[in-house]
């Protein structure tokens, strides 16, 4: 039988990979011209599709999610952690095509946390009162970049940065966190000496870039978190 809810589960998550990415496909085919627009779908499309609904099954494997003891606790945590991980595919995509920290979508972030932080509290976990701080660091956040935008018109990217660790905070854990932080730091601190090496080897043809205004950090923080928050989760539980 377990085999079955698998199935179902690897169906689930295909099912959220196509509606994302159709949505997605059509709006990107609106904007294009009339020539343009019998262009196929792209196969990285269907792998796509495909690796979500391997993500979903990883998860609940590592959750132990059992049809003949099927606990209520994992499946409630097997839902937060497919609410989250939307979340961030959302905002790793975004990102990626416009260097953008959507507020919608971190607003629904916030959201769920607070229905992750009302849950620890019913389930009496630990250390409660962090995760209520983080929340507040969240709402005070979010009303310093409303304030700004009213000023400058923009939103601020570096603060919607700093909410999307929040949220990771919240929802994964400090250490898995940090080690996201750690990595995309050092994969940043990788390039610029690459770039600025190159720069330095090549006299006569120099790049003039803006290396901060190149780097989609919501994009790489939401990408390390994804995979060390699944390796913690395999550890955790196996």
């Amino acid at each position: 039988m377990n085999i079955f809810l698998y199935i179902i589960i690897f169906i689930i998550g295909i099912t959220f990979s196509y509606l994302f990415l159709g949505r997605n496909y059509k709006k990107n085919e609106q904007n294009k011209p009339n020539e343009q627009n019998k262009q196929k779908i792209k196969p990285t499309h269907f792998i796509l599709e495909i690796l979500s609904g391997l993500l979903l099954v990883l998860i609940a494997y590592s959750l132990k999610i059992n049809v003949y003891d099927l606990k209520l606790d994992s499946v409630i945590k097997f839902v937060f952690i497919i609410l989250y991980l939307v979340i961030i595919f959302l905002i790793a995509y975004i990102d990626k095509k416009h260097r953008k920290i959507e507020k919608s979508v971190l607003c629904y972030g916030i959201m769920v946390s607070c229905f992750y932080i009302i849950y620890l509290c019913i389930m009496s976990q630990n250390n409660i009162y962090r995760y209520v701080m983080y929340l507040v660091t969240l709402i005070i956040l979010l009303i310093i970049d409303n304030i700004k935008q009213l000023k400058e018109a923009k939103e601020s990217y570096f603060l919607g940065v700093l909410m999307l660790i929040v949220i990771m905070l919240i929802n994964t854990d400090i250490i898995v966190t940090s080690a996201t932080i750690i990595i995309v730091l050092f994969a940043v601190a990788i390039t610029r000496i690459i770039y600025y090496t190159k720069n330095a080897l090549n006299k006569y043809k120099k790049e003039n870039k803006d290396m901060t205004e190149l780097y989609k950090f919501g994009y790489l923080l939401s990408i390390a978190n994804v995979i060390l928050f699944i390796g913690s989760l395999y550890l955790m539980y196996n």
